[in-house]
């Protein structure tokens, strides 16, 4: 696992029980998110059933190989998808088993990256037009902050700063955090989107709930900090639930998918035929920035993007670079 993609971690010990237990015990030490500890169970639990339901303490470097090897050549899977195998397993073996497996060297996955799909303003317009409140803001901050999914569904009512037109992206992916736009045409539809939060979390207050999960151990530095409106979900579930890991009753934030399906629903109202998903209005954010002539350096940043060679892909969907290229065509005769 790249070291880049590690979190900075202690060692920890899980008590003795049953190995998917031990795993989610030691991820959520380490504080990985919910999406994240279950996709590596799923991809920890599809090793172990690869290999005849061997237990992990009795295979290593061929069996991990042959595994990843197996999902390149024949499920034919993306090199990203691959690397979460192999970032699971690793894990599994290092942080768990505490038996480090060195020189893993699978067949590489060599599925071509496609480039991204990118909508015109004219077909952002025509998206956000056909989707309805408050699928609609959500996805209009999605376009004009160039964020993923998640970060819009987890943003926090103190990470918008109004005065100064920017949005905190905490613990974004990598466990990075990173400051975006908030452009001020969309201050009064979040304004009015607030008031009516705000006044959800009055209801659960008085209904002895209000209290949302807070990340790490701030719960117990400061045990006031779940029911603070500061740290109440931008976005959240219209109904409260049950938290999978505490047991406790609280009012989460909404499921990614009810965005998911908005989009898609918009997409087939309008009747586009691109294939257009939540990502695809981070991918036109970043090519539309470019067009608009902003430093692909400044766009790295915003991006949340390690390395520039990432921000560089969508110079290659750059309708203004097109445009401005004569095609042989215009030299042939009529």
């Amino acid at each position: 696992m790249p070291e880049s993609n590690r979190r900075a971690r202690g060692s920890f010990t899980p008590k003795p029980a049953r190995l998917m237990d031990q795993v989610r015990e030691v991820l959520r030490y380490h504080h990985y998110a919910l999406r994240t500890e279950q996709a590596y169970v799923s991809w920890i639990l599809r090793y172990i059933r690869f290999n005849s339901k061997q237990h992990p303490k009795a295979m290593g470097k061929v069996e991990i190989e042959r595994f990843l090897s197996h999902l390149a050549l024949n499920r034919d899977v993306a090199t990203s998808t691959q690397n979460q195998a192999l970032n699971a397993i690793v894990f599994l073996y290092e942080e768990v088993l505490h038996k480090p497996i060195d020189g893993i060297s699978p067949v590489r996955s060599n599925k071509s990256k496609n480039v991204p799909t990118v909508m015109s303003p004219n077909e952002v317009k025509m998206i956000l037009s056909a989707i309805q409140p408050p699928h609609k803001l959500m996805a209009q901050f999605m376009y004009v902050a160039g964020l993923r999914l998640m970060e819009v569904i987890r943003a926090r009512i103190h990470d918008f700063d109004f005065d100064n037109e920017k949005f905190l992206v905490r613990d974004g992916k990598g466990g990075k955090s990173r400051t975006t736009c908030f452009p001020e045409k969309l201050h009064p539809a979040f304004h009015t989107h607030f008031d009516r939060v705000k006044g959800v979390h009055q209801k659960d207050l008085e209904q002895g709930f209000g209290s949302v999960y807070l990340p790490h151990a701030l719960a117990r530095k400061y045990p006031g900090a779940a029911k603070a409106w500061g740290w109440q979900y931008a976005f959240p579930a219209n109904h409260l639930s049950k938290d999978p890991r505490s047991g406790k009753t609280r009012r989460h934030h909404t499921h990614h998918s009810n965005l998911q399906k908005a989009v898609s629903q918009a997409r087939k109202k309008s009747g586009l035929a691109k294939k257009i998903t939540c990502h695809t209005f981070r991918h036109s954010f970043a090519t539309h920035m470019l067009e608009d002539g902003v430093n692909i350096r400044k766009l790295q940043v915003l991006l949340g993007h390690n390395d520039v060679k990432t921000t560089e892909i969508y110079t290659h969907v750059m309708n203004k670079d097109i445009r401005e290229i004569k095609t042989p065509l215009l030299a042939l005769d009529d």
